[in-house]
């Protein structure tokens, strides 16, 4: 590099880092989080990239969500003490016997909300935290809580949505974890309550809205809720008001908005049952589909003025040829574009200004465009699309795929394309899936797309590797997540990370299957599992029993501490094969499955590299064959230390990096809750979510669970 070029980019570096740091400083000045963190289903469906230079950073910085995002993935984060793996377990490092960790259970809490009660497949509950720095308990005035839409008909006696404070374990001192919070009964007048989709709350967190359905006719719904209002058993019916009687109602109070094919309230009405409400803060504006294909606009909605519909040319067609049912949409502050799929396979853009829309070519032909709808990278300027079928022959007859569309793409376009997995004529939908750690800090859009894909079978989870924005032809498969060649619909992905754990970073994987489970945790039945997908990073310290995935979809285990080299190491891929990088000495445990290892047995022929877990719940790796002996082994306590059994070797391979909790008939879609500080509270960084049939919750019985539990042992 000359001189002359040299101080250029020194020069434009020092002024990305002046602009960024101007807006960090107007953030912090203008303190947009006074009234909280609100975190709901479209956090993980408006996502940035790291901006690349200033022009981005300014460009990012218009979206609310692009602070949200900053502040979840900035903030100093900690996992409970209940989490029960090395990385997070306050007991020492490689305890063994009574002093290994705990393995998963039920859950911290599990509430039931009724019999039949549910968040939905692919919905998500909203988490709502009064302070990016400090868990707040049901004795403060503004306690942290969590919502739930029950998916039930409201009425005097069931709520169809209810909320739950004293959330941690750490609030236990103040009274029951959790309490509820409120509960509604949102049937008004002749308006049945019962609702199917993900609700979103306000930036101050006051307001709730959503649709709900009687089945055939749909309603939007604004709220405004009151504290320690209402029970499971007796929800409150909040005071109907007219929309220009609504901003100055005493809580609690709600208006609506009845869904017709225009917006004068003189059209037919329509339903929705699929489509998710998307709300833009900076311009108060909602967005929201129909059964009909229509996208409905409202302005304004939580803050500026009294709520309306807006009018022509609103709503919308989404695609003339093919009115179908939407998906959730979602809002770009670049274009100005909405994106959204419809129930038919087609994908479209819709100005926001003059709405016109333009329509892709069919790009699902099996179960449609997923209800949870796009994923759009502000910052990248792409939209990602799930397909349950691609109507094309390289999986042997239809694949499931990702569909990678620029934000300004033409009429009759088909995107880029990625395979993950064969298909069929009836697939499962392919749920929307989640970007790692390393894709949003690359600072080029360089890293992984986890999707549970296979939707004509078995579903298997996929890792798409990303370089630089452009996706692979195929995904890498990972784990087949059922077992009994059993059909089993798989579910949203959901990735945290969590660069703070006194035993190192870690991240994981959150993905569910409505039955037959593969994991120990799942007993054979819908559960919710976890798999650790923390990648290898260049240069960054590492302590022992520390865990990786590397980009073969393997375990790797850090045998020493220290700090690794500045090149990706060349994996050996070998059970037990040990590798040198930079400081730090990684064996290889294995590939990441989903299926539990057996225990160890007496007077038993072993091949080589075969595993199993240990009397602690260790991996045990086959490193010399033979037969084991008559007795059970001593068994190391340290990751990569050796065991002397019979004629057998054993190399421990350290702690299995996956585990499960059951959820009859699979899982809702997961929030995590991952922002507080250190030693703020007990219990303050875990997933919520709710199972989508009946079992029997911690407390109050049996019905559908609305469900708190630990980030790594789901316990």
């Amino acid at each position: 590099m000359n001189g002359t070029a040299a101080r250029f980019v020194r020069i434009g570096g020092v002024l990305l880092a002046l602009v960024t740091l101007g807006w960090i400083l107007s953030l912090h000045a203008a303190r947009p989080y006074e009234h909280g963190l609100p975190t709901d289903w479209s956090h993980g469906h408006v996502i940035f990239s790291q901006p690349s230079n200033a022009e981005d950073v300014a460009r990012m910085a218009q979206d609310p969500r692009y602070w949200q995002q900053f502040v979840r993935q900035k903030m100093v984060r900690v996992l409970s003490i209940e989490d029960g793996v090395p990385n997070a377990d306050p007991r020492p490092a490689f305890a063994t016997g009574a002093d290994a960790p705990a393995s998963s259970s039920d859950g911290l809490w599990s509430q039931n909300m009724g019999a039949g009660a549910t968040v939905g497949a692919g919905n998500y509950p909203i988490k709502y935290s009064f302070s990016t720095t400090t868990a707040t308990c049901s004795n403060a005035a503004n306690p942290d809580f969590v919502i739930f839409n029950t998916g039930l008909q409201s009425s005097t006696t069931k709520p169809s949505i209810i909320a739950y404070d004293n959330l941690y374990s750490g609030c236990s001192s103040i009274g029951t974890v959790p309490t509820v919070y409120w509960a509604y009964n949102t049937t008004a007048q002749t308006v049945p309550g019962t609702i199917k989709t993900s609700p979103i709350i306000s930036l101050d967190g006051s307001q709730v809205a959503f649709v709900q359905t009687d089945g055939l006719h749909g309603t939007l719904v604004l709220l405004k809720w009151k504290a320690n209002n209402g029970t499971l058993a007796v929800p409150v019916a909040p005071v109907f008001k007219t929309p220009a009687n609504y901003p100055s109602c005493t809580a609690p109070c709600m208006t609506t908005f009845i869904l017709r094919t225009t917006a004068s309230g003189l059209g037919a009405q329509t339903n929705d049952v699929t489509s998710s409400i998307f709300y833009d803060y900076s311009g108060d504006v909602a967005y929201v589909g129909d059964s009909l294909g229509l996208l409905h606009k409202y302005h304004p909605f939580f803050t500026t003025g009294t709520p309306a519909e807006v009018g022509l040319p609103w709503p919308v067609q989404a695609n003339a040829a093919n009115k179908t049912a939407l998906t959730s949409p979602v809002y770009d502050h670049v274009t100005h574009n909405i994106f959204v799929g419809d129930a038919g396979g087609y994908f479209e853009r819709i100005s926001s200004t003059t709405g016109v829309a333009t329509v892709s070519a069919q790009v699902d032909h099996g179960a449609g465009l997923s209800t949870d709808g796009p994923i759009l990278d502000q910052t990248l300027q792409k939209v990602y699309v799930f397909s349950s079928n691609d109507n094309g022959a390289t999986c042997g007859g239809p694949c499931a795929a990702v569909m990678q569309f620029s934000t300004t793409f033409v009429s009759g376009t088909s995107g880029t394309k990625t395979t993950v997995g064969s298909s069929s004529g009836t697939p499962n939908f392919l749920y929307a899936g989640d970007f790692d750690d390393a894709y949003y800090t690359s600072g080029n859009a360089t890293g992984a797309l986890y999707v549970c894909g296979n939707t004509g079978a078995n579903p298997i989870l996929y890792r798409v590797g990303i370089t630089a924005g452009a996706l692979p032809l195929v995904g890498l498969s990972m784990n087949t997540l059922t077992a009994n060649g059993s059909k089993a619909s798989c579910s949203t992905v959901t990735d945290a990370a969590n660069p703070n754990l006194a035993g190192g970073a870690e991240e994981r994987i959150f993905v569910s299957t409505q039955n037959n489970g593969r994991p120990a945790g799942c007993s054979g039945k819908g559960c919710l599992i976890s798999f650790v997908n923390t990648p290898w990073q260049a240069s960054t310290a590492y302590v022992a029993g520390q865990e990786i995935l590397n980009n073969q979809a393997r375990i790797e285990v850090a045998i020493t501490s220290g700090t690794s080299g500045g090149a990706t190491p060349a994996w050996p891929n070998t059970p037990a094969a040990t590798i040198a990088d930079g400081g730090v000495t990684w064996l290889d445990q294995g590939s990441i499955t989903a299926v539990p290892l057996g225990g160890w047995v007496r007077n038993q022929a072993v091949a080589l590299n075969a595993r199993i877990t240990d009397a602690n719940g260790r991996v045990e790796i086959v490193t010399t064959p033979g037969t084991t002996g008559a007795n059970t082994p001593t068994w190391s306590a340290s990751p990569g230390a050796t065991t002397t059994d019979g004629t057998v070797t054993w190399t421990n391979g350290w702690t299995l990096p996956i585990s499960a909790i059951q959820a009859t008939g699979g899982a809702s879609g997961v929030i995590i809750d991952n922002v507080v500080g250190s030693g703020t509270m007990a219990g303050a960084s875990q997933v919520y979510f709710s199972t989508l049939g009946t079992q029997t919750c911690t407390t109050g019985g049996s019905g559908g669970c609305a469900i708190q539990a630990s980030q790594s042992g789901l316990n």
